[in-house]
């Protein structure tokens, strides 16, 4: 498998990744579901039915309405947002590799007389090549199965920052009316509060909402990661070996042909 790049293990740090590599069953391989055809999409509806059910049974609380009122920066809103932005994203990259997955079965299978395609059948026509590079393919090939998730995980890691932002946002609101006060009224004391509340409010919630979107979000890229792993291991525990030819000596024994 193609090593990993200071790019990718600077993202695999990311909160949300060690968070969801811990949680059991996380960094597993494919389950025997997952490798069903479109296993990993099916499990990916239903984990966003869950999600959209639990969104659902917080709008009937009224949940979503103070959370929009509790927060005028309008950070919640872009990182729920953001969330199910990559999280369609997360769905149609899990059936992209479902069909590499039944592509790479048929292969292996011999079971379609059609000529085979997909990244697997790729990488196994290129090193037929003559003069191919396996370590040229091997790169191809992880980057056909792990790029597109690097920016997923960067994105994954932005909706923490918002959260951060949040929350200094919310304290320096807390500071500033902490600042403005001279003396302290009795008779004002509850619009001061209500003021240093609304910053207070606006740092949890933000960091709240910012971290459950790292998490929730991890956990489906983890199990992309997971699965194109797989995929790739698969297709190089099929590749017919490499093969070599020794040099084939001149007539004269002095030198190899072609040299």
């Amino acid at each position: 498998m193609p090593a990993t790049t200071p790019a990718s293990a600077q993202h695999h740090r990311m909160l949300g990744a060690a968070l969801a590599s811990r949680i059991p069953g996380a960094s597993l391989r494919p389950m025997a579901l997952e490798r069903m055809a479109y296993g990993l999409f099916l499990l990916w509806l239903a984990y966003m039915g869950l999600l959209v059910f639990g969104a659902w049974l917080l709008w009937q609380a009224g949940a979503w309405h103070r959370l929009v009122q509790a927060d005028p920066t309008g950070l919640t809103v872009a990182i729920v947002l953001l969330f199910a932005g990559c999280s369609a994203w997360a769905g149609r990259r899990a059936w992209v590799l479902g069909q590499q997955r039944l592509l790479l079965d048929a292969q292996l299978a011999a079971s379609s007389t059609a000529l085979p395609t997909g990244w697997s059948a790729e990488y196994h026509q290129g090193c037929t090549r003559p003069g191919a590079d396996h370590t040229i393919w091997l790169q191809v090939l992880g980057e056909r199965a792990h790029g597109p998730h690097e920016m997923a995980w960067w994105l994954n890691g932005i909706q923490l920052k918002l959260g951060l932002l949040g929350k200094v946002i919310g304290f320096s609101i807390l500071a500033l009316q902490l600042g403005q006060m001279d003396s302290f009224d009795a008779s004002q004391s509850s619009q001061l509060l209500k003021n240093l509340t609304g910053g207070l409010g606006i740092a949890l919630l933000t960091t709240v909402t910012g971290l459950t979107g790292n998490i929730l979000l991890g956990l489906q890229l983890m199990r992309l990661d997971r699965f194109a792993d797989a995929l790739v291991a698969d297709t190089l525990s099929n590749s017919p070996a490499p093969t070599t030819h020794p040099p084939q000596e001149s007539p004269d024994g002095d030198r190899s042909l072609g040299s």
